[in-house]
């Protein structure tokens, strides 16, 4: 029994501070950009927090729960204020996920509490907060009235301001972009890409302008194939791209430094050569290190007509429950299909390949 008393304490100290530094360097990851933006639409913009102040407060609350995870295994001021703000923080995000899945349901999409590293829902992470302050509040018994509890206020501060520094230098807030193609110097207009099959931007710009109409369709197939496509719809897309609407297109919501949004692009790079009807696919960008969209047309292997949203606008298009890649298929403006995120819902070729093969009809039955 004195074994227990001894060790137990250090035990829940090491067991929650892992918790905490795990918490927060998953929250950077595959990018601190990408990780952090996530976290302020899906945790701090549901507060009421706005967009400007969020990308500060961001930062430095991942920086104080990097601290609390180091604060945590050192003595100073531990039960006095370590622990008591530990459990505060816990409290806080507990409580916005109880008021987010009572309003929203909490059994699909990622919390962001562990970012992209660890999905996990919000009924998941409210079990998990929950159960880590219970374990906080028998530290706060356990631990012996000021006999751990040394008084270096140094030792917090230089800790913390270490660590919300390190945030903010591993993700500078990031200037607006503006949106457009890579290079305006060479680059086609975006309604002009359109028409062409996908291949690299100077292939594009010296491909004769009969290649955009290689078949002639006899009026009678024209005509059937006419009768058996959806109803025109308004997609909300035409807003970025004119073409959206008319015929079958595919539109992509990526970040630039997501690797899995890269592998996406460079799957629908590959089947599009290989398939001269592929449709047209266009990509939306989030305003995450957008320096890096060259690099990322480079790896897909192609360019693709596109265009730059901020943050909070990009999140509200794809939906605060889904994840990036977001994939979406069009037919005259109807979504016949839709993949977001790396798990249960990620974007299978083969799928896309099967949907485009079936007429209108074969995919209403």
């Amino acid at each position: 029994m004195e074994n227990l008393k001894k060790y137990l304490p250090w035990t829940i100290r090491i067991l929650i501070s892992f918790l905490f530094l795990i918490s927060a360097v998953a929250k950077l990851y595959p990018s601190p950009y990408f990780a952090i933006s996530t976290f302020e639409v899906k945790q701090l913009y549901p507060m009421g927090f706005s967009e400007d102040f969020s990308v500060f407060f961001s930062r430095i609350l991942i920086g104080i729960e990097l601290a609390l995870g180091l604060l945590l295994l050192q003595p100073h001021y531990l039960k006095k204020w370590v622990i008591p703000a530990t459990i505060l923080m816990l409290v806080v995000f507990t409580t916005h996920l109880t008021i987010d899945t009572i309003q929203n349901g909490g059994n699909t999409g990622n919390c962001g509490c562990f970012g992209s590293l660890l999905p996990m829902t919000p009924i998941e992470a409210i079990i998990k907060n929950v159960i880590a302050i219970i374990l906080l509040a028998y530290l706060l018994y356990l631990l012996p009235k000021g006999a751990t509890d040394k008084k270096n206020f140094w030792v917090l501060t230089t800790v913390t301001l270490a660590c919300i520094l390190a945030i903010f230098m591993m993700a500078p807030i990031q200037p607006k972009a503006v949106e457009g193609n890579i290079d305006d110097a060479t680059a086609l207009p975006i309604e002009s890409l359109e028409t062409f099959p996908t291949q690299s931007a100077d292939s594009l710009a010296t491909a004769p302008a009969a290649e955009t109409k290689t078949t002639e369709v006899p009026v009678v197939e024209a005509e059937v194939k006419a009768a058996d496509e959806p109803a025109p719809q308004k997609s909300g897309y035409a807003q970025y791209f004119s073409k959206a609407d008319k015929g079958k297109k595919i539109i992509c919501l990526f970040v630039p430094g997501c690797d899995h949004c890269r592998d996406v692009a460079k799957e629908l790079a590959e089947m599009r050569a290989k398939n001269k009807n592929f449709p047209e696919v266009s990509v939306l960008f989030m305003n995450e290190e957008p320096e890096k969209i060259p690099d990322f047309f480079k790896f897909a292997g192609t360019e693709y007509p596109y265009k730059v949203l901020e943050v909070i606008p990009f999140w509200k298009l794809l939906g605060t429950s889904k994840d990036t890649p977001g994939v979406i298929y069009l037919w005259n403006g109807n979504k016949i299909k839709e993949w977001d995120g790396i798990n249960e819902k990620k974007f299978v070729g083969s799928e896309l390949q099967n949907v485009l093969k079936k007429s209108y009809s074969e995919l209403k039955k």
